[in-house]
C-alpha cells in the first residue's frame, strides 16, 4: 500500500549493469549491479535529465525504492512532488552500491572497487542508453551521509559527468567524524586478537541472528579504511590510520585519508564546483556525527573563493531525513532544464 494512493505513480522498472571497474575488488563482491530507474507518471523517461541517487553507508538503491511504512519511499516522494508541480520531469536512477564492508564512499579502491569510474562511466551510460535519459549538462546525483559524500567528491573530480550536486549531511572534517570512532574501533578488535579477519568472520556469522549498531559503526571504521588508505596486502585491505595501543594519529596514513577530506581539497577543485548549475549543501545542526561543523567549513571555503551553492541548516539530527530531498531535488531538476 502507497501512502498516497490516490496521487499517479510513476515507473520503477530495474536494469542490470555489468561493471568492468568492480571485477576483482579485493572483497570478492559482484560485479553485476542491479539499478532502479524510476520515470515520471505517463512518461518513458526518453529526454528527460538523470538524478542518480547514491545512499548512506549500511543502505542501496534498491533499499530506496523499497517499499516504507508510515512514510514514502524515495518513489513515492518523486511522484508527490511531481504531482504537487513542484518536481519537473527527470528520470532518477538508484543503483546498488552495498559492499561486504557495509556500503562504500563512492570513489575508487582496490578493495571496495573502482566505484567512481563504476557510476560515471558505466551505469551512468547504461542508464542512458536504456531509456534515452541525460546527456551531457542533464545529470545530477545526489545523496545523503556517505551517499553526500559521493555526491560531493563527484561534483569535484568528475564535472565532466555531472552538472548538478546535492550533498545531505555528507562526511567531511574527517578528524570531527572518523577519528572520534577509533577508540571504539579499537576496543572492538581488541575482543578479537586485534584481528580484522576475526572481527569480520563473527560479524558475518552474526548476520543469520543480529547484528548490533555497535558492530556497524565499527564496520563502517574498517570501510573507511580500506576506501582512504587501502591496503591491498592486509586483511579485508584494512589498515588503521591510528596505533592500536595508544589510539595515536599516525602522520603518513591520516594524509592519505585527508587527501579525501572535501573541507581540505575543497580550494583545489573551485573551477569543476563553479562549473556546477546547481550545488546544494545541508546538514542537521544536531547532527550527532559532527557532520555541521564540516558543512559549516565548506560553506564558507566555497563563499570566499565565489563558488555558486545553496547553503542551509535544519534543526534536526542525522537520521531520518530523506525529507530534505523535498529542498533538494526540484533546486537540482530546475537547474538541469537551464
Amino acid at each position: 500500500m502507497r501512502l498516497h494512493h490516490d496521487i499517479p505513480a510513476g515507473t520503477v522498472t530495474r536494469l542490470s549493469v555489468h561493471c568492468r571497474a568492480l571485477k576483482g575488488n579485493l572483497l570478492g563482491d559482484p560485479h553485476l549491479r542491479a539499478v532502479d530507474i524510476w520515470t515520471p507518471p505517463g512518461h518513458d523517461g526518453r529526454g528527460l535529465p538523470l538524478l542518480v541517487d547514491l545512499v548512506g553507508f549500511t543502505g542501496s538503491g534498491l533499499s530506496h525504492t523499497n517499499w516504507k511504512n508510515f512514510g514514502e519511499n524515495v518513489p513515492e516522494r518523486l511522484d508527490r512532488l511531481t504531482a504537487e508541480g513542484l518536481l519537473p520531469p527527470v528520470a532518477v536512477a538508484f543503483p546498488d552500491g552495498f559492499t561486504r564492508l557495509g556500503g562504500n564512499q563512492y570513489v575508487d579502491s582496490p578493495v571496495l572497487g573502482n566505484w567512481m569510474t563504476a557510476i560515471c562511466d558505466e551505469i551512468v551510460p547504461a542508464v542512458e542508453a536504456h531509456i534515452g535519459c541525460g546527456g551531457e549538462g542533464r545529470r545530477g546525483v545526489f545523496g545523503k551521509s556517505s551517499g553526500g559524500y559521493g555526491a560531493i567528491i563527484h561534483a569535484m573530480k568528475r564535472p565532466d559527468v555531472w552538472s548538478a550536486a546535492a550533498c545531505h549531511s555528507g562526511d567531511m572534517a574527517f578528524e570531527l567524524v572518523y577519528l572520534a570512532e577509533m577508540p571504539d574501533t579499537l576496543r572492538a578488535l581488541a575482543k578479537h586478537g586485534m584481528s580484522v579477519a576475526n572481527f569480520m568472520a563473527a560479524l558475518e556469522r552474526s548476520y543469520a541472528r543480529k547484528v548490533g549498531g555497535q558492530d556497524t559503526h565499527v564496520l563502517m571504521s574498517l570501510a573507511m579504511c580500506a576506501t582512504y588508505d587501502p591496503a591491498p596486502d592486509e586483511p579485508y585491505g584494512v589498515r588503521l590510520p591510528v596505533t592500536s595501543d595508544t589510539c595515536e594519529v599516525i602522520p603518513e596514513r591520516w594524509a592519505n585519508w585527508l587527501a579525501w577530506d572535501p573541507t581540505v581539497i575543497a580550494l583545489d577543485h573551485v573551477e569543476a564546483l563553479r562549473s556546477m548549475k546547481a550545488l546544494f549543501i545541508d546538514c542537521g545542526d544536531q547532527d550527532q556525527y559532527n557532520l555541521v561543523y564540516g558543512a559549516r567549513r565548506l560553506h564558507r571555503t566555497l563563499t570566499r573563493a565565489g563558488v555558486p551553492h545553496r547553503y542551509e541548516e535544519f534543526p534536526d539530527n542525522h537520521s531520518g531525513i530523506d525529507y530534505r530531498m523535498d529542498e533538494s531535488l526540484p533546486f537540482l531538476a530546475a537547474a538541469l532544464y537551464g
